[in-house]
């Protein structure tokens, strides 16, 4: 009920913005759709990233204030330099060192996404920060208590002028402007990017013959470009010593029993450890897991079943070239682009 409450100050927070005066700046995208990418899915037209709007956006994503004690920041649980992860944990940790039921997923093409969170529980990017920052082992803080602390800041209320057009803060516009920030976390610089792109680049005969392994068994969970095709699946790990019953737990369907979120390949280098729940730490881990560990669970994704086997048939030979290609979808420039880093000065100016 009180949750129910919060979304509704948040929604009739929102709707009291549409009647503010807005500039031309205000309104001017600086979103960029990668030429190999589709159209995104986001709701632009109800929020679109400007500068100003993105500059505020990164601040409060590594503002600690958002947390009940000042000690969390998004920032914390998403690091840039492993994908916007929670590098070293196999579940995340919160305030007051809580812990989370699950692995912190990476943000990294959300425009592009049609749900959140590993059990799909939110459907729009502009309310998903509302979990964190409520739960109680996340950050643990109320929308009432952020809005108090940035509007007696020095800085915060002349931002949200700049990007909103108020320098009233609200509930509403405190997630638009961190969807502003995730939404311009876009990785599409890596070596598969460029060979798509035609940008110079081109496969090595490993890296090949593995895009035409990933193609076979991989591409139809894992669909390019993006890696994924946002639906939910059990893959095939063991359950008998876990709770988290997955997508059930939003749906309360038997059919969807252990079933998680289909996680993007992108950048596996630095998104260790790997799954719902941080099973497996090694990168290397990754393809032996589907050759020889896939389990009997129940609703098991028949695309992990073949002529009575489960998990994928292939030769050492084949699980090494797939593992090249799969190296080709890490994007270095994505984990060390400064306009995404923490801030310098608390404030920056314009980076884009």
């Amino acid at each position: 009920m009180i949750a129910k409450k919060i979304f509704s100050v948040i929604i009739i927070s929102t709707t009291l913005f549409a009647f503010t005066r807005i500039t031309s700046e205000q309104s001017k995208s600086i979103f960029k759709q990668p030429s190999n990418f589709p159209k995104p899915v986001y709701h632009f037209k109800t929020n679109p990233v400007t500068q100003a709007g993105f500059a505020l956006g990164r601040d409060l994503f590594y503002d600690a204030s958002l947390s009940r004690n000042y000690t969390i920041s998004c920032s914390f649980c998403h690091i840039q330099s492993a994908a916007f992860t929670h590098h070293g944990h196999d579940i995340s940790h919160g305030i007051d060192n809580f812990v989370t039921a699950r692995n912190a997923p990476p943000i990294m093409n959300l425009a592009w996404s049609t749900s959140f969170m590993w059990d799909g529980r939110v459907a729009d990017l502009d309310e998903q920060p509302f979990i964190p920052i409520t739960d109680h082992v996340e950050m643990d803080c109320s929308p009432d208590t952020i809005v108090a602390r940035l509007q007696h800041d020095a800085d915060y209320p002349s931002m949200f002028q700049k990007a909103f057009g108020s320098s009233k803060i609200t509930p509403g516009n405190v997630l638009k402007a961190l969807s502003q920030f995730m939404l311009m976390c876009v990785s599409a610089n890596s070596k598969y990017d460029k060979v798509m792109r035609h940008e110079g680049e081109a496969f090595t005969a490993d890296e090949q013959a593995g895009y035409e392994i990933f193609k076979k068994d991989c591409n139809g969970c894992h669909r390019e470009p993006l890696f994924t095709d946002y639906s939910f699946r059990s893959n095939g790990f063991n359950i008998v010593s876990t709770k988290d019953k997955g997508r059930f737990d939003v749906t309360h369907d038997s059919s969807d029993l252990y079933k998680f979120k289909v996680p993007s390949l992108r950048n596996l280098a630095y998104t260790a450890p790997y799954m719902h729940n941080g099973q497996l730490y090694q990168f290397k881990s990754v393809v032996p897991q589907y050759r020889f560990n896939v389990k009997d669970n129940p609703n098991l994704d028949a695309l992990l079943q073949h002529d009575n086997k489960r998990g994928f048939d292939m030769t050492d030979k084949e699980a090494a070239q797939l593992t090249a290609f799969l190296q080709t979808l890490n994007d270095s420039s994505f984990v060390n682009n400064p306009a995404l880093s923490e801030p310098e000065l608390k404030h920056p100016s314009t980076i884009f």
